[in-house]
């Protein structure tokens, strides 16, 4: 016997984004509904963003002691692996989300286990279960890793981030396929947690969205780890032997063989089974088009936030676009998110890239008149405490017409937490003369700016 539940809105996915937007509305007292058939927390929390920088994190630990005299004198022994692989599992409190619930519940939100999809016009159906939306459907069902069509891959059950993420074995040897950050970063963990890494990439260098600096700087990071980088590289076929261990064929390099292969090349929308069909929209399986508001064009009671609407693959993004589209359910009708270029994002390697905004090509692409300007991370004061030969480059993109920064990357040694500076100045458009007057601390690492600045010639 079915059993009927009526709310204000129903959110498809208990992801980082589905989480924010139904404690949004529940904090707005309204009755919500969120739907989820794996674990509440989504692919961020336990097989991607936390558990990877868990097990990066233990080898950059090391690195800065062995960079810090004293400090370096203390160190008698290796990474533990195995204690590595602890805290990993301990960051996302072994796959289980009993520590996430608990959020949503303070917050009156009903919680609905199984696979949920679209059966007409605000009507969602999990299983027997059927939720009325008096309001608004929000679909936040995120992504999942591709396949890419190789011959043989799939049939020999590679690894995706989700199994290298929860992996309780280091495999020897280990072949990556893709050069973006997921492939950078794992394959950097896994060479510093003792496997012998190859990555495969098919373009002339790994990191093609980021600026060409900061994709040869991580380049020398992985290689200086062990990881051995091939470029213009395809694999052509793979295959997994009775002995377990997999043989990849490749279009310049010969045929490669390692215990375990990871695939890190792109991923896959989770929209192909939501019912979309039942409301007159595609359902083949690709992003679902909004508009500024996050609503769909024609459905004004559907809207679409993170991942599945295909403007921006990332975990903050997808937080954003769901405070702005709790604020339209809520009466807010001029909530919009806002297009500043390309977002914040972080590749948390050694060195670590932190970006915001458009890169050099990028602003030339996108029509601006600009100059960039690069000086180098570690020359500042502040760097000194982080040691010796951290290196790295950092640089802002100046629209020379208006005297605003249009983007900015770091290069170095924990930068991520430097981004924000940069986006309020990307996001603001703060005039270069007004920056001046935004004066670092001495001695910090923050002292960057004044160096970029003066760099500038303001």
């Amino acid at each position: 016997m079915s059993e009927i539940h009526e709310v204000d809105v129903v959110v498809l996915g208990a992801g980082p984004a589905g989480e924010v937007i139904a404690g949004r509305l529940g904090g707005r007292d309204l009755e919500v509904a969120i739907v989820e058939d794996r674990l509440v927390g989504g692919e961020c929390s336990f097989w991607a963003c936390m558990p990877s920088k868990a097990l990066l994190r233990p080898a950059q630990a090391l690195a800065e002691a062995r960079r810090v005299p004293g400090a370096a004198e203390a160190i008698t022994g290796e990474l533990d692996v195995a204690a590595a692989l602890a805290r990993r599992t301990e960051s996302v409190h072994d796959w289980d989300d009993g520590e996430q619930v608990p959020w949503l519940e303070e917050r009156g939100v009903l919680l609905v286990r199984g696979h949920g999809h679209l059966a007409g016009k605000q009507v969602v159906h999990v299983g027997e279960t059927i939720l009325r939306a008096r309001r608004a459907v929000v679909v936040a069902v995120g992504t999942a890793p591709m396949i890419p069509p190789i011959d043989g891959l799939a049939e020999a059950r590679p690894w995706t981030n989700r199994e290298a993420t929860a992996t309780d074995a280091v495999p020897s040897s280990l072949v990556v396929i893709g050069g973006g950050p997921v492939g950078v970063e794992l394959a950097q963990a896994f060479a510093t947690l003792g496997s012998a890494v190859t990555l495969l990439e098919r373009e002339s260098h790994i990191m093609e969205r980021d600026e060409p600096f900061a994709a040869a700087q991580v380049a020398e990071g992985l290689k200086d780890d062990g990881v051995t980088i091939l470029t213009d590289v395809q694999a052509e076929s793979v295959t997994r032997g009775a002995d377990g261990r997999v043989t990849v064929v490749t279009s310049t390099h010969g045929t490669l063989e390692a215990e375990q292969i990871l695939v890190a090349s792109g991923r896959r929308h989770l929209t192909e089974d939501l019912g979309l069909e039942a409301v007159g929209l595609d359902g083949s399986g690709g992003p679902i088009e909004v508009g500024d508001d996050l609503r769909v064009a024609g459905h004004d009671w559907l809207y679409v936030i993170g991942d599945a609407n295909g403007k921006s693959l990332l975990t903050h993004e997808g937080k954003y676009q769901a405070r702005m589209a709790a604020d339209q359910i809520t009466g807010d009708a001029g909530a919009r998110i806002v297009d500043h270029g390309p977002p914040p994002r972080v590749t948390f390697t050694e060195p670590q890239v932190a970006a915001v905004g458009h890169t050099l090509d990028s602003a030339i692409a996108a029509g601006l008149r600009v100059r960039a300007v690069d000086v180098s991370t570690q020359g500042n004061a502040g760097a000194s405490f982080h040691g010796k030969g951290t290196g790295g480059t950092s640089r802002i993109v100046v629209d020379e017409d208006r005297e605003v920064i249009v983007g900015a990357t770091f290069v170095g040694v924990d930068v991520a937490e430097w981004l924000h500076a940069a986006t309020i100045a990307v996001v603001s458009a703060i005039p270069l003369d007004e920056l001046w007057h935004a004066v670092p601390a001495f001695p910090t690492r923050s002292e960057v700016w004044l160096k970029l600045l003066e760099a500038y010639g303001k």
